[in-house]
């Protein structure tokens, strides 16, 4: 089981540790804040991204596509009562790879990231391929 631990370090700020890494997180400034690393809610959609975007670039690179310039893009909005991310919507953009022949292989492959498999299975994520660009929304 893995295991990755938060500690306070005083000021609203905090640090996780995720085996020989660490990672500082910051608050949004309403909550005393300053700016000094990701907040909660971003480091949770950059592993979103950063995950689709693993496992894309994994399956192009074994299958010789150009994966030059790959780059992932999520937008969400933040809903009140309750507080939670709403409208994710994951963009992989492949400008030099050839994609028209493989938009349902690139549809499985995101679907299969493991944080947006978690994601799906508590609230359910749709995904739509489209040319050179893969785009996920909830």
């Amino acid at each position: 089981m893995g295991k990755i631990s938060t500690y306070y370090k005083g000021d609203m700020l905090f640090e996780s540790e995720m085996g020989n890494h660490k990672l500082v997180i910051d608050v949004p400034p309403a909550m005393g804040g300053r700016d000094r690393g990701p907040t909660p809610p971003e480091v949770f959609v950059a592993s979103l991204g950063s995950c689709v975007a693993a496992f894309v670039a994994q399956y192009c690179e074994r299958n010789d596509v150009n994966t030059a310039d790959l780059s992932v893009d999520v937008a969400f909005d933040k809903a009140d009562d309750p507080s939670r991310l709403v409208n994710l919507k994951v963009t992989i953009n492949l400008p030099h790879g050839e994609c028209k022949q493989r938009k349902a292989a690139l549809q499985r492959v995101a679907e299969h990231c493991p944080v947006h498999e978690t994601i799906s299975t508590l609230g359910g994520i749709e995904i739509e391929i489209l040319d050179k660009v893969t785009r996920l929304a909830a």
